[in-house]
């Protein structure tokens, strides 16, 4: 009689429904299946509330209705050291960084995966939109069934070495078949709501959680052109494109201000009023730190692009640049790109890799400064 030994998967379980359903039917379909707890930030919130104790009850209570261990690992040195400080670095520097890029790449297939190896795990598995594809020895990142949750984006740093090792069990399902199948079995996470903002920020007031740790100078809010038209309560507080918060509404001609560029060296913010001033549009930009999931492509090469969550595939032609950067010309002008965000490309449904934008072409050269940011 022949015996089949399960595979061991190690599962990262943060407390939330996709995690949850990600053990149920990794079990289902037979694997021996790990619960792991990451507990990457300890501190509570404004209401006093830690989090990461509530989520870790989520967790225990469904590793016991689908009778699986779980256990839990600090990752707080590795977080501190690898993400946040480089979270704070890029704030001090007058970018917008997107720390869970940085998160996936550093923690979570990175000391995550580290972690799981030697605890003799075959797989590691994560409750992303997003999934893996095996051709001719390769793996490559694809994006998740459903459209308006895939995490392609926010995977879009992380090896082939990893992937090869990942499991994503929820890559072929809408988020509402996800709910569907926590509320069929019962799951105590059925109807918990999904967790927005940062992870270490969540939902509480972004100012002055970065004021507890960043210095704020407040200086001049000047037009694209050069005129005074406020005063800024600290460049850290704002992000290329911003709206809301810049307190100059009902000046000029009515339309709605938006954050154009920021002067470090000057302490100046520029803003320009209404949504298609041609200082907010750039038609191609640079990027650094350039990350290829599984092979370098071969240049010029046309694909499409997106410069942040939940945007629109974009089409661009994508060159080699110096020190082994990239130039990104797009086939329109696209709004508000903002350097320390991820250029994320695309090969049909492929995730190609990564880089961080650190700054762009503007529609109009007279906006040049503008677009200039020096790290």
């Amino acid at each position: 009689m022949e015996y089949i030994v399960a595979k061991k998967v190690i599962l990262g379980m943060s407390g939330g429904v996709d995690s949850s359903v990600s053990a149920l039917l990794l079990k289902q379909q037979g694997y021996e299946v790990v619960g792991l707890f990451m507990k990457n930030w300890d501190e509570k919130d404004e209401g006093g509330v830690c989090t990461a104790t509530q989520d870790y009850e989520d967790v225990m209570r469904v590793a016991g209705q689908l009778e699986i261990p779980f256990y839990t690992v600090n990752f707080e040195k590795e977080y501190w050291d690898r993400v946040f400080s480089y979270f704070l670095n890029e704030y001090e520097h007058g970018r917008t960084p997107n720390p869970d890029v940085m998160c996936n790449q550093e923690i979570k297939f990175n000391a995550f995966l580290d972690y799981a190896l030697k605890l003799e795990a075959d797989y590691i598995a994560m409750g992303h939109y997003a999934g893996v594809l095996k051709k001719n020895g390769r793996y490559y990142l694809r994006r998740g069934k459903d459209a308006n949750k895939d995490q392609s984006y926010f995977l879009s740093r992380i090896t082939e070495e990893a992937l090869s090792k990942t499991i994503f069990p929820i890559a072929d399902l809408e988020k509402s078949e996800v709910r569907e199948l926590a509320e069929k079995y019962h799951l105590y996470t059925a109807t918990k709501k999904d967790s927005t903002g940062v992870c270490f920020i969540g939902e509480r007031n972004f100012d002055k959680f970065l004021d507890q740790f960043l210095k704020t100078n407040p200086g001049l809010i000047l037009t694209v052109d050069g005129k005074k038209i406020g005063e800024h309560t600290g460049l850290i507080h704002y992000t290329i494109g911003q709206r809301k918060g810049i307190g100059i509404g009902g000046v000029g001609s009515g339309e709605p201000w938006f954050v154009a560029g920021k002067d470090l060296k000057k302490n100046i913010l520029y803003v320009a009023q209404g949504e298609q001033h041609p200082s907010l549009y750039t038609t191609e930009l640079l990027g650094e730190d350039v990350l290829w999931i599984t092979e370098k492509p071969q240049f010029p090469f046309r694909g499409t692009a997106k410069f942040r969550y939940r945007q629109k595939d974009i089409s661009v032609t994508v060159y080699e640049h110096q020190d082994e950067g990239v130039r990104v010309v797009y086939d329109e002008p696209v709004r508000s790109i903002t350097p320390g965000q991820f250029a994320v490309f695309y090969d049909g449904e492929i995730c190609l890799g990564s880089a961080i934008i650190t700054k762009g072409k503007p529609l109009n050269m007279k906006y040049e400064y503008l677009h200039d940011v020096v790290k």
